[in-house]
Protein backbone atom coordinates (compact mmCIF):
# COMPACT_ATOMS: atom_id res chain seq x y z
CA UNK A 1 0.00 0.00 0.00
CA UNK A 2 1.43 3.60 -0.66
CA UNK A 3 1.31 5.96 1.73
CA UNK A 4 -0.74 9.03 0.56
CA UNK A 5 1.54 12.32 1.55
CA UNK A 6 -0.43 15.60 2.13
CA UNK A 7 0.31 18.58 0.08
CA UNK A 8 2.94 20.34 2.12
CA UNK A 9 1.17 23.78 1.81
CA UNK A 10 -1.78 22.59 3.00
CA UNK A 11 -0.86 20.54 5.54
CA UNK A 12 1.19 23.41 7.18
CA UNK A 13 -1.87 25.32 6.84
CA UNK A 14 -4.00 22.49 9.02
CA UNK A 15 -1.39 21.72 11.60
CA UNK A 16 -1.02 25.11 12.62
CA UNK A 17 -4.85 25.71 12.89
CA UNK A 18 -4.95 22.96 15.18
CA UNK A 19 -1.73 23.89 17.29
CA UNK A 20 -3.32 27.61 17.40
CA UNK A 21 -6.37 25.98 18.64
CA UNK A 22 -5.17 23.49 20.84
CA UNK A 23 -2.70 26.77 23.16
CA UNK A 24 -6.06 28.66 22.95
CA UNK A 25 -7.50 26.22 24.66
CA UNK A 26 -5.30 25.60 27.21
CA UNK A 27 -4.87 28.94 27.89
CA UNK A 28 -8.45 29.27 28.28
CA UNK A 29 -8.46 26.28 30.60
CA UNK A 30 -5.56 27.89 32.86
CA UNK A 31 -7.17 31.29 32.81
CA UNK A 32 -10.27 28.80 33.92
CA UNK A 33 -8.69 27.33 36.74
CA UNK A 34 -7.02 30.03 38.26
CA UNK A 35 -10.86 32.52 38.30
CA UNK A 36 -11.76 29.10 40.32
CA UNK A 37 -8.91 29.47 42.38
CA UNK A 38 -9.18 33.04 42.85
CA UNK A 39 -12.66 32.50 43.71
CA UNK A 40 -11.97 29.66 46.32
CA UNK A 41 -9.76 32.41 48.36
CA UNK A 42 -12.51 34.86 48.21
CA UNK A 43 -14.59 32.25 49.71
CA UNK A 44 -11.81 31.40 52.28
CA UNK A 45 -11.65 35.15 53.48
CA UNK A 46 -15.57 35.47 53.84
CA UNK A 47 -15.90 32.14 55.86
CA UNK A 48 -13.19 33.61 57.94
CA UNK A 49 -14.28 37.14 58.30
CA UNK A 50 -17.97 35.73 58.85
CA UNK A 51 -16.88 33.06 61.75
CA UNK A 52 -15.13 35.46 63.66
CA UNK A 53 -17.80 37.88 63.28
CA UNK A 54 -20.08 35.43 65.13
CA UNK A 55 -19.60 36.03 68.17
CA UNK A 56 -15.70 35.55 68.30
CA UNK A 57 -12.84 38.32 69.78
CA UNK A 58 -11.10 38.86 66.50
CA UNK A 59 -8.22 40.74 68.77
CA UNK A 60 -7.49 37.60 70.93
CA UNK A 61 -8.66 34.47 68.03
CA UNK A 62 -7.68 35.80 64.84
CA UNK A 63 -4.68 35.57 64.91
CA UNK A 64 -4.87 32.05 66.53
CA UNK A 65 -7.35 30.70 63.98
CA UNK A 66 -5.15 31.68 60.96
CA UNK A 67 -2.23 30.11 62.15
CA UNK A 68 -4.44 26.72 62.84
CA UNK A 69 -5.97 27.21 59.93
CA UNK A 70 -2.44 27.64 57.68
CA UNK A 71 -1.21 24.07 59.72
CA UNK A 72 -3.91 22.06 58.82
CA UNK A 73 -4.33 23.13 55.09
CA UNK A 74 -0.93 22.68 54.36
CA UNK A 75 -1.15 18.91 55.63
CA UNK A 76 -4.06 18.75 53.81
CA UNK A 77 -3.04 20.79 50.35
CA UNK A 78 1.04 21.40 50.99
CA UNK A 79 1.70 24.58 49.83
CA UNK A 80 0.08 28.05 49.28
CA UNK A 81 -1.90 28.63 52.79
CA UNK A 82 0.94 30.06 54.79
CA UNK A 83 -0.23 32.61 56.96
CA UNK A 84 0.19 35.59 55.09
CA UNK A 85 -1.75 33.62 52.39
CA UNK A 86 -4.39 33.49 54.06
CA UNK A 87 -4.08 36.47 56.01
CA UNK A 88 -4.43 38.06 52.27
CA UNK A 89 -7.30 35.82 51.25
CA UNK A 90 -9.09 37.31 54.32
CA UNK A 91 -8.46 40.89 53.34
CA UNK A 92 -9.37 39.61 49.91
CA UNK A 93 -13.13 39.63 50.91
CA UNK A 94 -12.92 42.57 53.04
CA UNK A 95 -11.41 44.80 50.24
CA UNK A 96 -14.62 43.42 47.54
CA UNK A 97 -17.14 42.56 49.97
CA UNK A 98 -20.12 40.96 49.00
CA UNK A 99 -21.93 44.34 48.20
CA UNK A 100 -19.81 45.57 45.85
CA UNK A 101 -19.54 42.09 44.15
CA UNK A 102 -23.27 42.42 43.56
CA UNK A 103 -23.03 45.81 42.24
CA UNK A 104 -19.98 46.84 40.28
CA UNK A 105 -17.92 47.85 37.44
CA UNK A 106 -19.49 45.39 35.16
CA UNK A 107 -22.89 47.28 34.02
CA UNK A 108 -20.69 50.27 33.18
CA UNK A 109 -17.96 48.16 31.68
CA UNK A 110 -20.08 46.41 29.35
CA UNK A 111 -21.77 49.14 27.74
CA UNK A 112 -18.45 50.14 26.75
CA UNK A 113 -17.03 46.67 25.63
CA UNK A 114 -14.55 46.37 28.09
CA UNK A 115 -13.95 42.82 29.87
CA UNK A 116 -16.17 43.08 33.30
CA UNK A 117 -15.82 42.30 36.37
CA UNK A 118 -18.76 40.01 35.75
CA UNK A 119 -20.47 41.23 39.34
CA UNK A 120 -23.43 42.18 37.81
CA UNK A 121 -23.64 38.53 36.65
CA UNK A 122 -23.71 37.29 40.02
CA UNK A 123 -27.46 37.59 41.33
CA UNK A 124 -28.19 38.25 44.89
CA UNK A 125 -29.74 35.08 45.09
CA UNK A 126 -26.30 33.40 44.25
CA UNK A 127 -24.56 35.79 46.71
CA UNK A 128 -27.35 34.92 49.64
CA UNK A 129 -26.77 31.25 49.55
CA UNK A 130 -25.11 29.64 52.46
CA UNK A 131 -21.42 29.46 52.84
CA UNK A 132 -21.37 25.20 51.53
CA UNK A 133 -24.08 26.41 48.67
CA UNK A 134 -22.20 29.11 47.51
CA UNK A 135 -19.07 26.47 46.94
CA UNK A 136 -21.17 24.80 44.42
CA UNK A 137 -21.42 28.02 42.50
CA UNK A 138 -17.54 28.66 42.11
CA UNK A 139 -17.94 28.74 38.90
CA UNK A 140 -20.36 31.63 38.81
CA UNK A 141 -18.12 33.64 41.59
CA UNK A 142 -15.53 33.01 39.54
CA UNK A 143 -16.43 35.31 36.36
CA UNK A 144 -16.42 38.18 38.90
CA UNK A 145 -12.63 37.59 39.05
CA UNK A 146 -11.24 38.15 36.22
CA UNK A 147 -7.88 39.58 36.80
CA UNK A 148 -4.85 36.65 38.34
CA UNK A 149 -5.17 36.11 42.22
CA UNK A 150 -1.52 37.81 42.26
CA UNK A 151 -2.64 40.94 40.62
CA UNK A 152 -5.50 41.09 43.74
CA UNK A 153 -2.81 40.60 46.03
CA UNK A 154 -0.68 43.49 44.54
CA UNK A 155 -4.29 45.55 44.64
CA UNK A 156 -4.36 45.28 48.49
CA UNK A 157 -1.86 47.05 49.05
CA UNK A 158 -3.79 49.66 47.89
CA UNK A 159 -5.68 51.23 50.80
CA UNK A 160 -7.76 53.66 49.06
CA UNK A 161 -11.02 52.34 47.77
CA UNK A 162 -11.39 54.62 44.68
CA UNK A 163 -7.85 53.94 43.66
CA UNK A 164 -8.07 50.34 44.16
CA UNK A 165 -11.01 50.57 41.65
CA UNK A 166 -9.53 52.88 39.35
CA UNK A 167 -6.34 50.20 39.01
CA UNK A 168 -8.45 47.36 38.94
CA UNK A 169 -10.72 48.60 36.00
CA UNK A 170 -7.55 50.13 34.22
CA UNK A 171 -6.14 46.51 34.21
CA UNK A 172 -9.00 44.91 32.85
CA UNK A 173 -9.36 47.83 30.17
CA UNK A 174 -5.47 47.99 28.92
CA UNK A 175 -5.09 43.91 29.32
CA UNK A 176 -2.27 44.85 31.92
CA UNK A 177 -0.04 42.31 33.58
CA UNK A 178 0.47 41.68 37.04
CA UNK A 179 4.06 43.39 36.63
CA UNK A 180 2.43 46.43 34.63
CA UNK A 181 0.13 46.53 37.46
CA UNK A 182 2.71 47.65 40.08
CA UNK A 183 4.93 49.51 37.87
CA UNK A 184 1.46 51.75 37.53
CA UNK A 185 0.84 51.54 41.20
CA UNK A 186 4.31 52.07 42.15
CA UNK A 187 4.32 55.17 39.88
CA UNK A 188 0.76 56.39 41.33
CA UNK A 189 -0.76 56.80 37.93
CA UNK A 190 -4.12 56.87 39.70
CA UNK A 191 -2.75 59.84 41.24
CA UNK A 192 -0.96 61.61 38.31
CA UNK A 193 -3.77 61.13 35.89
CA UNK A 194 -6.41 62.65 38.66
CA UNK A 195 -4.64 65.90 38.74
CA UNK A 196 -3.59 65.99 34.81
CA UNK A 197 -4.97 68.49 32.81
CA UNK A 198 -5.37 65.99 30.17
CA UNK A 199 -6.71 62.88 31.66
CA UNK A 200 -7.32 61.44 28.29
CA UNK A 201 -4.03 61.71 27.48
CA UNK A 202 -3.07 59.97 30.56
CA UNK A 203 -5.38 57.05 30.20
CA UNK A 204 -4.44 56.38 26.74
CA UNK A 205 -0.85 56.52 28.18
CA UNK A 206 -1.57 53.45 30.35
CA UNK A 207 -2.84 51.53 27.23
CA UNK A 208 0.67 51.74 25.83
CA UNK A 209 3.00 48.74 27.06
CA UNK A 210 6.96 49.44 27.01
CA UNK A 211 8.73 46.69 24.82
CA UNK A 212 10.03 44.53 27.68
CA UNK A 213 8.53 46.89 30.21
CA UNK A 214 11.23 48.99 30.64
CA UNK A 215 10.90 51.78 32.90
CA UNK A 216 11.25 54.92 30.96
CA UNK A 217 12.03 58.91 32.41
CA UNK A 218 8.54 59.63 31.76
CA UNK A 219 7.16 56.79 33.45
CA UNK A 220 9.80 57.19 36.47
CA UNK A 221 9.01 60.82 36.74
CA UNK A 222 5.29 61.85 37.84
CA UNK A 223 3.67 65.02 37.01
CA UNK A 224 2.10 66.36 38.63
CA UNK A 225 3.85 66.82 42.17
CA UNK A 226 1.47 67.25 45.16
CA UNK A 227 3.69 69.28 47.76
CA UNK A 228 0.60 69.90 50.36
CA UNK A 229 3.42 68.54 53.01
CA UNK A 230 4.82 72.29 52.08
CA UNK A 231 2.63 74.24 53.64
CA UNK A 232 3.87 77.37 51.86
CA UNK A 233 1.19 80.59 51.38
CA UNK A 234 0.15 82.32 48.48
CA UNK A 235 3.34 83.95 48.08
CA UNK A 236 7.09 82.14 48.02
CA UNK A 237 10.05 82.91 45.77
CA UNK A 238 12.16 79.86 44.11
CA UNK A 239 14.19 79.98 47.19
CA UNK A 240 11.71 79.52 49.71
CA UNK A 241 10.31 76.79 47.39
CA UNK A 242 13.92 75.01 47.50
CA UNK A 243 14.81 75.69 50.90
CA UNK A 244 11.16 73.73 51.77
CA UNK A 245 11.94 71.21 50.04
CA UNK A 246 15.19 70.60 51.80
CA UNK A 247 13.71 71.26 55.23
CA UNK A 248 11.07 68.08 53.80
CA UNK A 249 13.73 65.85 52.05
CA UNK A 250 11.72 62.96 52.98
CA UNK A 251 8.96 64.06 52.09
CA UNK A 252 9.76 64.96 48.71
CA UNK A 253 11.79 62.13 47.97
CA UNK A 254 7.83 59.81 49.20
CA UNK A 255 6.76 62.24 46.36
CA UNK A 256 9.28 61.73 44.17
CA UNK A 257 8.88 58.02 44.06
CA UNK A 258 10.91 55.09 44.46
CA UNK A 259 14.74 54.44 43.07
CA UNK A 260 15.68 58.58 43.92
CA UNK A 261 18.60 59.36 45.93
CA UNK A 262 19.25 62.88 46.98
CA UNK A 263 22.87 64.21 45.72
CA UNK A 264 23.27 67.90 46.47
CA UNK A 265 21.64 71.52 46.11
CA UNK A 266 22.95 74.12 44.47
CA UNK A 267 25.68 72.80 42.39
CA UNK A 268 27.70 75.36 40.71
CA UNK A 269 29.16 75.31 37.45
CA UNK A 270 30.88 77.61 35.83
CA UNK A 271 30.69 77.97 31.84
CA UNK A 272 33.24 80.62 30.07
CA UNK A 273 33.44 83.38 32.82
CA UNK A 274 29.36 82.85 33.93
CA UNK A 275 28.50 80.56 37.28
CA UNK A 276 25.09 78.62 37.45
CA UNK A 277 23.91 76.76 39.67
CA UNK A 278 21.42 73.46 39.82
CA UNK A 279 18.41 73.59 41.94
CA UNK A 280 18.44 70.32 42.97
CA UNK A 281 20.09 67.07 42.05
CA UNK A 282 19.82 63.51 42.57
CA UNK A 283 20.21 59.65 41.11
CA UNK A 284 17.96 57.26 39.85
CA UNK A 285 19.01 53.68 40.67
CA UNK A 286 16.99 52.20 37.75
CA UNK A 287 17.53 54.45 35.29
CA UNK A 288 21.04 54.66 36.32
CA UNK A 289 21.37 58.46 35.63
CA UNK A 290 21.75 62.10 37.04
CA UNK A 291 18.39 63.53 37.23
CA UNK A 292 18.41 67.30 37.28
CA UNK A 293 15.81 69.88 38.85
CA UNK A 294 14.83 73.35 38.09
CA UNK A 295 12.63 75.09 40.09
CA UNK A 296 10.06 77.39 38.77
CA UNK A 297 7.27 79.13 40.78
CA UNK A 298 5.72 80.44 37.61
CA UNK A 299 4.62 79.16 34.28
CA UNK A 300 6.84 76.84 31.75
CA UNK A 301 8.29 78.88 29.09
CA UNK A 302 10.66 77.70 26.13
CA UNK A 303 13.83 79.62 27.49
CA UNK A 304 13.77 76.95 30.50
CA UNK A 305 14.05 74.47 28.15
CA UNK A 306 17.22 75.60 26.76
CA UNK A 307 18.42 76.78 30.38
CA UNK A 308 18.00 72.63 30.97
CA UNK A 309 19.30 71.43 27.54
CA UNK A 310 23.06 73.60 28.92
CA UNK A 311 22.64 72.61 32.26
CA UNK A 312 22.63 68.45 31.01
CA UNK A 313 25.22 68.90 28.78
CA UNK A 314 27.79 70.20 31.42
CA UNK A 315 26.35 67.20 33.89
CA UNK A 316 26.92 64.62 31.09
CA UNK A 317 30.59 65.74 30.31
CA UNK A 318 31.49 66.47 33.79
CA UNK A 319 29.30 64.53 36.51
CA UNK A 320 28.89 61.70 34.58
CA UNK A 321 30.35 58.27 35.18
CA UNK A 322 31.55 55.40 33.32
CA UNK A 323 28.35 52.51 33.48
CA UNK A 324 25.88 55.73 33.80
CA UNK A 325 23.03 56.75 31.27
CA UNK A 326 22.86 60.12 30.53
CA UNK A 327 21.29 62.89 32.28
CA UNK A 328 17.46 64.20 32.47
CA UNK A 329 16.19 67.33 33.63
CA UNK A 330 12.83 68.02 35.17
CA UNK A 331 11.77 71.62 35.30
CA UNK A 332 8.82 71.41 38.07
CA UNK A 333 6.76 74.61 37.44
CA UNK A 334 3.45 75.83 39.03
CA UNK A 335 1.70 75.41 35.41
CA UNK A 336 2.67 74.77 31.92
CA UNK A 337 0.98 74.83 28.52
CA UNK A 338 0.38 71.58 26.66
CA UNK A 339 1.84 72.87 23.27
CA UNK A 340 4.23 75.15 24.42
CA UNK A 341 5.55 72.29 26.41
CA UNK A 342 5.36 70.05 23.46
CA UNK A 343 7.26 71.80 21.12
CA UNK A 344 10.11 73.38 23.39
CA UNK A 345 10.71 69.69 24.43
CA UNK A 346 10.13 67.00 21.75
CA UNK A 347 13.09 66.30 19.44
CA UNK A 348 16.01 67.72 21.89
CA UNK A 349 18.77 65.72 22.08
CA UNK A 350 18.83 65.63 26.08
CA UNK A 351 15.59 64.14 27.83
CA UNK A 352 13.99 67.28 29.32
CA UNK A 353 10.60 66.82 31.15
CA UNK A 354 8.43 69.36 32.56
CA UNK A 355 5.84 68.73 35.57
CA UNK A 356 3.68 70.82 37.83
CA UNK A 357 3.19 70.95 41.20
CA UNK A 358 0.52 71.80 43.01
CA UNK A 359 0.04 72.68 46.93
CA UNK A 360 -3.39 71.77 47.79
CA UNK A 361 -4.43 67.91 46.84
CA UNK A 362 -8.40 68.80 45.20
CA UNK A 363 -11.32 66.52 46.46
CA UNK A 364 -10.68 62.87 46.24
CA UNK A 365 -14.09 62.20 44.50
CA UNK A 366 -14.59 65.33 42.33
CA UNK A 367 -11.72 63.56 41.00
CA UNK A 368 -12.91 59.90 40.24
CA UNK A 369 -15.86 61.68 38.77
CA UNK A 370 -13.80 63.64 36.41
CA UNK A 371 -11.62 60.20 35.74
CA UNK A 372 -14.61 58.14 34.95
CA UNK A 373 -16.45 61.03 32.66
CA UNK A 374 -13.28 61.69 31.03
CA UNK A 375 -12.44 57.30 30.72
CA UNK A 376 -16.75 57.74 29.28
CA UNK A 377 -15.56 60.31 26.53
CA UNK A 378 -12.48 57.73 25.09
CA UNK A 379 -14.40 55.04 24.51
CA UNK A 380 -17.42 56.59 23.28
CA UNK A 381 -14.93 58.25 20.87
CA UNK A 382 -13.62 54.53 19.86
CA UNK A 383 -16.66 53.37 19.49
CA UNK A 384 -17.70 56.27 16.99
CA UNK A 385 -14.59 55.64 15.25
CA UNK A 386 -15.71 51.65 15.01
CA UNK A 387 -19.12 52.53 13.55
CA UNK A 388 -17.45 55.20 11.44
CA UNK A 389 -15.48 52.16 9.58
CA UNK A 390 -18.12 50.10 9.75
CA UNK A 391 -20.07 51.95 7.59
CA UNK A 392 -17.37 52.63 5.07
CA UNK A 393 -17.05 48.96 4.43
Amino acid sequence: MTDIVPNTAGYDGIRSDIVALLESARHAAARSVNALMTASYWEIGRRIVEFEQGGQDRATYGEALIQRLSADLTRCFGRGFSPRNIEQMRQFYQCWPTEQIRQTLSGKLASRKIPQTASAELTPSLMSQTPSALSADLPALAQAFPLPWSAYVRLLSVKNEIARAFYETEALRCGWSVRQLDRQIGSQFYERTALSHSKAAMLQKGEASEPGDLLTPEQAIKDPFVLEFLNLKDEYSESDLEDALIQHLADFLLELGDDFTFVGRQRRLRIDDNWFRIDLLFFHRQLKCLVVIDLKVGKFSYADAGQMHLYLNYAREHWMKPGENPPVGLILCAEKGAAEAHYALEGLPNKVLAAEYQMVLPDEKLLAEELEKTRRELDARRLGRADDEGGAE
